[in-house]
């Protein structure tokens, strides 16, 4: 089996968002954690509208690592897509922005 379909399948079988985040936690290095959070952040802010230009400022980011998220965004059938439109709630976008 393909390793990160057996990693998919594992956590979405697993019911408690709390058991998720702890092994993702015991499986990510500190800097690993670090990279996926950013392209996250990357992912929802570009669908909460914002420019690649303004996330590179207040991410710190260059555009070339910002276009690769709005390249997926962009996808035909985009999975990312479809999560942040379901993930529209005013708590959820605003997460990161305060």
């Amino acid at each position: 089996m393909d390793r990160i379909a057996d990693i998919a399948r594992v956590i979405a079988e697993m019911q408690d968002p709390m058991a998720v985040e702890h092994i993702l936690r015991e499986l990510l290095t500190g800097g690993e954690a670090e990279k996926l959070s950013l392209r996250w952040d990357i992912v929802r802010l570009l669908s909460g509208g914002k420019s690649q230009r303004t996330i590179a400022h207040e991410l710190g980011v260059s555009l070339c690592k910002i276009t690769r998220g709005a390249r997926e965004l962009k996808k035909k059938g985009s999975v990312l897509k479809k999560v942040f439109e379901s993930k529209s709630s005013p708590s959820y976008t605003s997460q990161k922005e305060e």
